[in-house]
């Protein structure tokens, strides 16, 4: 059940919404709103509660222990697979056509079912991947 909406919620909710394919720490985000009465610990309540609510999805980088999150409750990205650069951390919406290529290929031939909302593919970007 979603939370009251506070001042610092909406502040948030609003930020995550303009950097809704990029994976952000907590301390990023506050040092972003702090200017604007957001404190880490009303970041961190919020995070918490967004996740719980299936707005947010937690995200560890292997052999990093800082936590990321991204915020998964734009339309975009609920209709949408993710690619994810392990390299720059960049987050992408995958074309549609080839995410419902590669659905239909796993429902076909694997009797498998993607839930899009879930789903992260990792590799390295275009851009990373030319040195860029």
């Amino acid at each position: 059940m979603p939370k009251y909406m506070t001042k610092q919620r909406k502040i948030l909710l609003e930020y995550l919404e303009r950097h809704a394919d990029e994976e952000l720490s907590a301390r990023k985000i506050e040092a972003e709103l702090s200017g604007g009465g957001v404190s880490i610990s009303a970041v961190y309540r919020n995070l918490s509660d967004l996740e719980k609510e299936g707005k947010v999805r937690r995200v560890s980088k292997s052999g990093s222990r800082e936590v990321f999150y991204l915020y998964t409750d734009a339309h975009e990205c609920r209709e949408s697979l993710h690619l994810s650069c392990k390299k720059c951390g960049k987050t992408y919406h995958m074309d549609s056509r080839c995410a419902e290529m590669l659905i239909n290929s796993l429902a076909q031939n694997d009797d498998f079912t993607i839930d899009k909302s879930d789903t992260v593919l990792y590799g390295v970007c275009r851009d990373c991947k030319n040195g860029e």
